[in-house]
């Protein structure tokens, strides 16, 4: 009110010489100070330049005449936003001075924080302080705000207010000794409206609460020639002019200095002094994403974190194999850590979900990275294969002996009294039954998979019915002994040519219509083993798969069946006996082969299914077939017809 009187009066509202114009006024450092002024100046279309906190005012009229020397506070909101996140600081605390701004902070501001990713682990005001003020409750009020800073598990705490802000929590950080409060360290990040150097509030306790922190200031560089004075124009709102340093400085249409902001680290010294080092910026100008420039390097952090960046997380980042998980009653950035499910990987930290590998990949241990799977088949490189490759080339070898043993002696008795067309049918039928595996075995191709099951069942079909026909041999040459009987006209090669051929002849119907309708076919199975890929050939039909298997299951019940009836039949070397328990072991064989190839997966179905081949194939050939070679080639002096009959008898 004195500035709008006459020189050395105290007269308002009335101006008694013009000898002292007033231009302008500088406001004060805070905000309140500049609103109450604010009120004032408007009535005399006096201009406010305030270098303080931003003013915000509802009268638009009244904020035309007002100008901040304070860039626009968005600018540095958005600037303290970048620098948690660029610093990964997502749990952190709030402290606010109890005004308009403050209030303003957390209800406009703070919410934006939340959508990009920061939680708060308390947000707590601090009073602002009156005349009327109370020193006691303020000191209590400070000792319970003391407490909940040093009880947060926060490493970060932002703190906005005004000059006295920090002041008095350094007073009470100091009066938090005698109540036996531990002070933990933590990282300050202030806003650029406090002042630290004010010398209205003492500094020789607390000073070490700030070593390390981070505060903004507006952006400043050194002026040469300073002592030549800018701070005035006739149209304040629209100047625009470069400083001495070369920087342009102007308003913008709400009188804001169009200038960004400093990030200043604090660092402060035993002898009670500190010094202020510029390791930053805020550049409201640049483009997304470069608005933030800083150089950790450079920053000096409290003595605690051992010039690490700290952390301020509510708890550890998920390592990679692991996902979030929400804490039920907890903020978001609060979590669980569980490992991912099979078959997904998480390969960055805090994932919240995992992902899935590829169909042609698989998790590796630690569920951090999705691996080629490997094409997998039953080849003669492994163990498995050169194994199973080698049984069947023995038996192979085996029935090509005994085949040609039987030629050399097809004269001898023995081989005369058991149907040679049969018997060389049947040794035809073993040996393609075990060269057949070898379809099996190797590098799956389109061509031997179409063959290899119909193959398998058509040989299989032929090997069962020659024993099945060589046992109604038995019973009809049996019956026809009988006085009368009319079964000497079936007793030939006819009969037995019939049996085997109407039998294969069935067979092979069944696998022409399988052939026909859903063939096999070459498959990638990616499913069945977690760690490959399997080349197999695919079925095609299950159903028609099942037909061949049970037709052949079929034929192998009656022929044990007609053996077993047959086994005490009186004849010359009656082989009924041998085929008796040879087709008991080939129905316990495929019997067992059913469940144990539909839990198998993978190549080690096939080998199952060799595996039922051989070992079929080699009980037929050593149930009805080595007992006759003992005699032919170890014995042969039983060859004959009558020690055939006493060994029968």
């Amino acid at each position: 009110m004195e500035l709008l009187s006459s020189k050395g009066k105290f007269f308002p509202n009335y101006k008694c010489d013009t000898r002292e114009n007033l231009v302008a006024v500088i406001g004060g450092p805070n905000s309140d100070v500049d609103l109450n002024m604010a009120d004032m100046l408007y009535n005399y279309k006096i201009p406010q330049l305030s270098y303080g906190s931003a003013l915000i005012t509802d009268n638009k009229m009244q904020g035309v005449f007002f100008h901040q020397m304070f860039p626009n506070v968005d600018h540095q909101y958005k600037g303290m936003l970048q620098l948690l996140l660029h610093f990964r600081w997502t749990w952190i605390g709030i402290l606010y001075l109890d005004d308009s701004n403050g209030k303003r902070f957390v209800q406009n501001v703070l919410p934006k924080f939340s959508q990009s990713g920061i939680c708060f682990d308390f947000i707590d005001k601090i009073p602002e302080p009156t005349f009327a003020s109370n020193a006691d409750v303020m000191v209590d009020y400070g000792i319970q705000i003391v407490k909940v800073i040093m009880g947060s598990t926060a490493s970060a705490l932002v703190v906005h207010g005004e000059i006295q802000t920090m002041a008095y929590v350094r007073t009470t950080v100091c009066s938090s000794a005698f109540f036996d409060i531990p002070v933990k360290t933590k990282v300050w990040i202030m806003t650029a409206q406090m002042d630290f150097t004010s010398p209205s509030f003492p500094i020789s306790c607390g000073i070490e609460l700030i070593h390390g922190a981070i505060s903004f200031a507006i952006h400043s560089s050194e002026l040469l020639g300073f002592q030549k004075l800018l701070q005035l124009h006739h149209y304040l709102r629209y100047v625009s002019f470069n400083n001495s340093s070369g920087e342009k400085v102007s308003f913008d249409e709400n009188g804001s200095l169009v200038a960004g902001f400093d990030i200043i680290n604090w660092i402060t010294f035993p002898n009670q002094s500190f010094l202020r080092v510029r390791v930053g910026k805020i550049d409201p100008q640049a483009h997304t994403g470069k608005v933030l420039t800083i150089s950790a390097d450079d920053i000096i952090w409290p003595s605690k974190f051992n010039q690490t960046p700290p952390r301020s997380l509510c708890n550890d980042n998920c390592h990679l194999g692991y996902r979030r998980a929400k804490k039920e009653g907890r903020p978001f950035c609060c979590y669980d850590c569980l490992p991912c499910p099979e078959g997904k990987i998480s390969n960055k930290t805090d994932m919240d979900d995992c992902i899935q590998c590829q169909e042609d990949q698989y998790p590796n241990r630690g569920q951090d990275l999705c691996v080629p799977k490997k094409i997998s088949f039953l080849s003669y490189d492994e163990p498995l294969g050169t194994s199973l490759a080698i049984f069947a080339l023995s038996f192979s070898f085996l029935t090509a002996l005994v085949l040609g043993v039987f030629i050399k002696h097809k004269d001898t008795p023995i081989v005369k009294a058991n149907n040679r067309s049969l018997t060389y049918g049947l040794l035809i039928s073993l040996l393609l039954s075990f060269l057949c595996v070898f379809l099996f075995i190797g590098q799956p191709e389109k061509i031997p998979c179409l063959f290899r099951q119909p193959a398998f069942g058509i040989i299989f079909s032929m090997a069962v019915s020659c024993v099945l026909a060589k046992t109604i041999t038995v019973i009809m040459a049996f019956m026809a002994t009988k006085p009368g009987s009319r079964m000497r006209k079936w007793i030939g090669k006819r009969l037995a040519f019939s049996i085997v051929l109407s039998c294969s002849l069935i067979q092979t119907t069944i696998c022409a219509v399988w052939r026909a309708t859903s063939p096999p076919f070459l498959h990638f199975d990616m499913h069945s083993m977690t760690e490959e890929i399997v080349l197999e050939c695919n079925e095609g039909s299950v159903i028609m798969f099942y037909c061949v298997l049970g037709f052949m299951g079929f034929l192998a019940i009656v022929s044990f069946t007609v053996a077993f009836l047959a086994r005490k039949l009186p004849n010359s070397f009656n082989e009924a006996k041998f085929i008796t328990f040879s087709m008991l072991l080939f129905c316990s064989v495929w019997l067992s082969f059913v469940p144990t190839y539909q839990s198998t997966k993978g190549k080690y179905t096939v080998a199952v299914e060799i595996f039922s081949i051989l070992a079929s194939s080699a009980g037929l050939l050593i149930c009805i077939f080595i007992p006759k070679c003992y005699i032919i080639v170890v014995r042969p002096e039983l060859n004959t017809r009558g020690q055939l009959i006493r060994i029968n008898d």
